[in-house]
């Protein structure tokens, strides 16, 4: 058991070198999480991968290995899936998860899963999930009980894939992301119709998609978002990638607020993320950032509904919360 002959084939020099294909691919991730190849091998096959950039057939073998080691997670049938796995340090609070309730009080099963603790503590989405009272879990049976019931759940990575989750920490030791946060936005663990995803670098988005498609994905949207994460910067004209019932399709969705301002330029207290929902006070910037960024995913799950009219649903259910607040 070696990765020898795939570092080959990649680092052969610009002349001969080459990607990897799918079957191989597939099989080096095989490898990797049997967790008895060299650690040497694994650090120099991902930033092999890095260097040239990573193809969407390379994405998607990694990908179907990974997931032949947590087929279970499949029974938890949601219809949203929802990975949060951004890695950079420009994001702030993570309103995201304030449009995930509102997509889960429409009445879609939203499965959140992802890893953040390497960020600063506001942008920890673990602990900002706690303070939603969004349920938590790490048992496939539980997560479904929790979707059965609130419609929305969280699921730490290390719950899902303890090897995914030591390779996407090689970070700390290698220094550079590597192909497994793209991976980890993938997997898709309930095997959901639905993958919204977050980009930081927009070429990205072209990545996943074409990854998508070859995983068999039916919808799937995909921006470019704050830090990384799939979520909407109201004051700008945002560019969609995705599927719809497999086919590939690109939109874009118009400015809501006409302001100059990052989505890091923004109060940094979790608290303040509780505060805006329960309405305890006022925030329309992060009001704009929840709403447009829930009606996107509400519109990639009904195709047949104009951003405009997802737009309207998605202020509808902010207003209306209240009713169904977290405790």
């Amino acid at each position: 058991m070696s990765l020898a002959p795939y570092i080959h084939a990649m680092g052969r020099g610009p002349a001969k070198a080459r990607s990897l294909s799918q079957a191989e691919a597939r099989d080096a991730m095989v490898q990797i999480l049997t967790g008895k190849v060299a650690p040497e091998a694994v650090g120099a096959l991902l930033m092999l991968m890095r260097f040239r950039g990573e193809t969407a057939d390379e994405i998607a073998g990694f990908t179907i290995s990974a997931k032949n080691t947590f087929s279970e997670w499949s029974k938890v049938s949601a219809d949203v899936d929802w990975p949060s796995y951004a890695a950079g340090r420009s994001r702030g609070l993570p309103w995201f998860l304030l449009s995930a309730l509102l997509v889960a009080q429409a009445g879609h099963r939203v499965l959140l899963h992802g890893w953040n603790s390497h960020q600063n503590s506001a942008a920890d989405v673990r602990e900002a999930v706690r303070s939603l009272a969004i349920p938590v879990t790490g048992r496939p049976d539980c997560a479904k009980t929790a979707l059965d019931r609130g419609h929305i759940a969280y699921v730490p990575l290390e719950a899902i894939s303890p090897q995914l989750l030591s390779l996407l920490r090689l970070r700390d030791v290698l220094g550079l992301r590597s192909c497994v946060n793209t991976v980890c936005r993938m997997i898709n663990p309930s095997d959901a119709s639905l993958a919204v995803q977050g980009v930081f670098h927009p070429s990205y988005r072209e990545l996943q998609q074409d990854a998508a498609r070859l995983l068999g994905q039916r919808h799937l949207l995909v921006l470019k978002g704050g830090g990384g994460e799939f979520e909407r910067h109201p004051a700008k004209t945002v560019s969609m990638f995705g599927l719809r019932h497999c086919v590939p399709y690109q939109d874009a969705a118009s400015p809501l607020l006409n302001e100059h301002r990052r989505l890091a330029d923004h109060e940094l207290d979790l608290r303040h993320l509780k505060s805006v929902w329960l309405g305890l006070c006022q925030d329309p910037w992060a009001d704009a950032v929840v709403t447009g960024t829930a009606a996107l995913a509400l519109k990639a799950l009904t195709p047949s509904m104009s951003v405009s009219q997802a737009e309207v649903a998605a202020r509808d259910l902010w207003f209306n919360r209240s009713e169904r607040i977290a405790a």
